[in-house]
């Protein structure tokens, strides 16, 4: 750690980033077992923010594990990687003024505690529910099938639970809500957080 230097002082400063995009940086974390509606959700809200002049990012689980996190797994500590190393993108694209889309299964409080902490004041949590039957039945990816024939280990919901955020920021019941409804409900949420006063 001696020959570490960070440059953040160098840096420009956060706040003529967020000036010159109109907007302010927030890492939206959406939370939920797979097939809730994550993914779904954080493009579709992307697309309005793009259409309003927006800059945004996604940080999709499974775009993330095909490259940074391709050599971790599925086991706890595997996951906990994943989240630490998520958080701390998600970070720095916040730091640049970037609304920054998390869509990671975070399935356990401590995960999400720990992002919250890398994160800090820019972490709004999302838990976006819906329950295993209506996850299986969905099953976009194929996932479910997979696990109940065995071939998947440690699969949420079934091998692995999944702990509820208590207290999360916003929470989204896709079992009584349509993606373009629930989009909306997001960005109402976050509209004060983002915009440039």
């Amino acid at each position: 750690m001696n020959n570490i230097h960070p440059e953040f002082e160098r840096q420009l400063p956060r706040d003529a980033k967020e000036k010159l995009l109109g907007q302010k940086g927030l890492v939206i974390w959406l939370c939920g077992m797979s097939g809730s509606g994550k993914s779904t959700i954080a493009n579709a809200a992307e697309r309005v923010l793009h259409a309003k002049g927006r800059m945004t990012a996604i940080l999709d689980g499974d775009n993330l594990r095909t490259g940074i996190n391709k050599d971790l797994g599925f086991s706890d500590a595997d996951r906990r990687e994943n989240i630490r190393r998520t958080a701390h993108i998600a970070k720095v694209m916040a730091a640049q003024g970037i609304v920054t889309f998390v869509s990671v299964i975070t399935p356990r409080r401590e995960f999400r505690d720990m992002a919250r902490d890398v994160i800090g004041d820019d972490f709004f949590e999302v838990h976006v529910k819906a329950s295993y039957d209506a996850c299986e039945e969905r099953d976009v990816k194929g996932l479910y099938a997979k696990a109940a024939a065995g071939q998947i280990e440690n699969f949420t919901g079934r091998d692995s639970g999944f702990e509820e955020p208590v207290t999360p920021d916003l929470r989204i019941d896709t079992e009584d809500q349509e993606v373009e409804e629930s989009a909306i409900t997001l960005l109402e949420a976050v509209n004060g957080r983002i915009k440039h006063s």
